[in-house]
């Protein structure tokens, strides 16, 4: 008898421990995309939409075969969005992401190629959403009009490869211990501190994030689960100078985001005080299903 209950107990174990396994990873997507001539596109950018009201809820890019995915993907209905230089936007089909069907495998998104014309040649220069590099990825954030009013914490949680869980802590392609860097500087900040940095910044005084999961060797051993570098915008104004920003947003519940920065420069003397507020309420469902045996 003593036998018998031990091993209700382990599988009751058991079945909580695979329960928590499938909240916590939530749903996997995947799929690719191909030009109009059925050839592979290299870097497309691939955004994550909420097919309510088209908010972005993730950005990667493709690789050298057209692949993309996306992990950890809550329960809800999305589409998928794709944008290559030299071809027009394409979508996928609406999905939904289930406790029941929690990887998608969507179909083959093809791209229709722009068409040229030699009658008028107008030049403009803009930045890529993101840039794939040897040893990195660059996500330029102003090339997003969704990071317009938003949080760091908030770019960041939509950037490639990047999860944030309601805790606040920050993993790179699932590795924990992600290492900070601010212009290239160790923030040496970690849980509730780097948090509240992250969310007193606005997405306006950030140029560039560049997310290493393979750092260079200038970064010695700090950075064995992946390096994060949020690169500010270089103020080279002389005198004093400042800026206050404000910024709401409405859901289940209201929040809000002020920040005031203020900076006195003369010459190589250089002054600053930043002072920002968040105020945030949380809503979530959680719904368990267990079967005992």
């Amino acid at each position: 008898m003593r036998k018998f209950y031990v091993l209700l107990f382990l599988l009751f174990l058991s079945v909580l421990s695979l329960l928590a396994q499938a909240q916590t990873n939530g749903g996997k997507i995947k799929g690719t995309v191909i030009d109009g001539n059925s050839k592979t596109i290299e870097s497309s950018t691939i955004t994550l939409l909420r097919s309510k009201d088209s908010s972005v809820i993730k950005i990667s890019a493709a690789d050298k075969d057209g692949h993309f995915e996306f992990e950890n993907i809550p329960e809800g209905k999305y589409l998928v969005s794709v944008s290559a230089v030299g071809h027009q936007k394409g979508f996928s089909e609406v999905f939904e992401v289930t406790a029941e069907k929690n990887s998608i495998e969507l179909k083959t998104i093809e791209l229709v190629p722009q068409t040229k014309s030699l009658s008028e040649v107008t030049v403009t220069s803009k930045k890529p959403l993101i840039e794939q590099k040897i040893d990195r990825t660059i996500v330029n954030v102003d090339a997003a009009a969704s990071n317009v009013g938003a949080t760091v914490l908030e770019v960041l949680e939509k950037s490639p490869g990047i999860t944030i869980d309601k805790d606040g802590n920050i993993s790179l392609k699932g590795k924990q211990g992600v290492q900070i860097y601010v212009d290239g500087r160790p923030t040496y900040l970690s849980g509730q501190d780097l948090v509240n940095l992250l969310r007193n910044m606005t997405a306006n005084q950030l140029d560039q994030i560049e997310i290493m999961t393979n750092p260079p060797a200038k970064y010695d051993a700090a950075g064995n689960s992946g390096i994060i570098n949020i690169k500010t915008k270089k103020n080279k104004q002389v005198g004093f100078n400042g800026s206050a920003t404000a910024g709401y947003s409405q859901g289940k519940y209201w929040r809000t985001n002020e920040s005031l920065n203020m900076n006195y420069r003369n010459g190589k003397f250089n002054a600053f005080v930043n002072y920002g507020f968040y105020k945030n309420y949380g809503f979530q469902e959680l719904t368990i299903h267990r079967t005992f045996l």
